[in-house]
């Protein structure tokens, strides 16, 4: 095992680092002020940025969630390394020979991340040589056929696994990297039963898998051979280094310009990718080997600056039933976006490799010009609303199956509307107020409802008025519809007034002639 780093040596990665390229490289950033930059948060969820970096002292400070510290500390806590492996990787960058302490001689330490990182870019280097061999001649094929040239393949690091169970493996043996650090890195699998492994990939194209520093940290393998029975994509299993639900394929060529435009293209396959960025979309990522979750949107909102709501978030989906169900699942999670969210469906059904490979490049860019709301798409898609329970129901009723109440106690006749309603429609005038209206009172057929109210206040009207009659106006010798001898005629109703209280009609009695006490 390797000794310590020698102080020295840190200060001097240190020192020659510039913690905002490290930082840009996770986090979209930019000015906050002489000699500061902000972004947002990579520690934890936010809108507005909080976020700063001041590279003139090599300091990070978020004043949301409390987090800060140096260079290296930014790095362990993002990439979970530990600090030795954090200057190992900023010394590489740098160009600077590390020396080591206590350990005699710098000997690599074959339990950390950085001999895993070390064994996929050194799978990566086979399977770009391979793609050139006679037995790649299938893959080849595959990719003229979509439009790929060799330039193509070079420029996505594209190789061939050998139909081989060992070749690989020999390879990466003769490197010095044993049989335990390759079933970490995810390479080969073990043989059930025995202590023996085997190459995992074979017979297919590979795709190299970075993270957003560009550091190959696993592989998606596309299957071409008949005799195959394996699934159509093979990717990397969960190792240290690769987490399927945080990594985006293409995304370390995409970054810089999604942090530009911001815009993000998302897709669906390595190939898609390919197109897009080909098609001068040079936005496009894509998921590996799993759906489009939360922690892509935490992933992509941090390169996107995604705080003020400007950016654009753009889906394209097949128009199969998997890119229905991948759409609703992107729909649930789209309000976690402060960007704006569209969808890009092409009007044939075409995805954007075949788009570009039957109308050229030009189809692909008008397709991201052509997106659409999302709740638009959404809102399209939805199914039809059916017709009300009780319509469809006698819709559908069979001639001679019963009346309406028979069929369901729910089914009735439609209402009717009163007399005193009807010729207003659907409102009426209130007691005779102008300008109130009062919403029109539907009769049904149960007993003691509001049909008979009508009635009622004509009977009980007719009692009070003779009530009334008997006792002032009329006397028991003037029956009511009659004049009195001093030449007043009974009221046959009472009257009414409003009262500035309540401001309702309230009954009174009739005034009291003259000479009565």
């Amino acid at each position: 095992m390797a000794g310590l780093i020698r102080q020295s040596d840190i200060e001097e990665v240190k020192a020659r680092t510039n913690i905002a390229d490290i930082v840009g490289d996770y986090v979209s950033l930019k000015s906050a002020g002489v000699g500061s930059l902000k972004g947002l948060c990579p520690f934890h969820d936010e809108r507005s940025p909080s976020f700063h970096v001041r590279p003139q002292v090599g300091f990070y400070h978020c004043f949301g969630c409390g987090e800060s510290g140096d260079v290296y500390s930014f790095l362990q806590k993002m990439d979970h390394v530990t600090f030795s492996e954090a200057v190992e990787r900023l010394a590489g960058r740098v160009g600077l020979e590390l020396h080591y302490e206590g350990g005699g001689a710098d000997a690599p330490d074959h339990t950390n991340r950085a001999r895993l990182y070390a064994a996929n870019q050194a799978a990566a280097e086979f399977f770009v040589d391979q793609l050139g061999s006679a037995g790649a001649a299938v893959g080849r094929t595959f990719l003229g056929e979509r439009g790929f040239d060799a330039h193509a393949a070079t420029r996505f690091g594209i190789g061939f696994a050998p139909k081989s169970w060992d070749e690989l493996t020999r390879h990466l043996r003769g490197r010095g990297y044993s049989d335990e650090e390759l079933t970490l890195a995810g390479l080969v699998s073990s043989r059930e039963g025995s202590s023996g492994v085997y190459d995992r990939f074979r017979g297919r194209l590979v795709w190299p898998i970075r993270d957003i520093t560009g550091q190959t940290i696993g592989f998606g393998a596309r299957k071409l051979l008949e005799d195959d029975k394996g699934p159509k994509y093979l990717n990397t299993p969960e190792t240290p280094i690769y987490h399927k639900a945080q990594v985006l394929y293409g995304l370390d060529l995409a970054k810089r310009d999604i942090s530009r435009s911001h815009q993000v293209v998302v897709v669906e396959g390595y190939t898609d990718v390919m197109a897009c960025h080909l098609a001068g979309v040079t936005t496009a990522v894509a998921t590996c080997g799993t759906s489009f979750g939360v922690d892509h949107i935490k992933v992509l909102r941090r390169v996107l600056g995604d705080d003020s709501g400007v950016g654009e978030v753009v889906f394209t989906f097949d128009p199969d039933a998997a890119g229905q169900k991948a759409a609703v699942r992107a729909f649930s999670e789209e309000q976690r976006f402060s960007a704006q969210t569209f969808v890009a469906v092409a009007p044939e059904g075409f995805d954007p490799c075949d788009l570009r490979l039957h109308k050229g490049d030009g189809a692909v860019q008008r397709l991201i010009e052509s997106k659409k709301p999302m709740f638009e798409f959404m809102i399209r898609q939805a199914p039809r609303p059916v017709q009300p329970r009780d319509r469809r129901r006698t819709r559908l009723r069979p001639a001679g199956s019963g009346t309406a109440r028979e069929r369901h106690p729910r089914s009735r006749p439609p209402a009717r509307l009163h007399a005193r309603a009807r010729p207003h429609a659907r409102y009426g005038p209130r007691r005779g107020r102008p300008g109130c209206l009062r919403r029109a009172q539907p009769i049904t057929h149960r007993t003691g409802d509001i049909r008979h109210r009508p009635r009622r206040r004509e009977q009980r009207a007719r009692a009070r008025t003779a009530v009334l009659d008997g006792r002032t106006a009329h006397g028991p010798d003037h029956p009511p519809g009659t004049r009195r001898s001093d030449g007043h005629a009974p009221a046959s109703r009472p009257r009414r007034r409003r009262t500035a209280a309540t401001g309702r009609a309230d009954r009174f009695r009739p005034p009291v002639p003259r000479g009565r006490s």
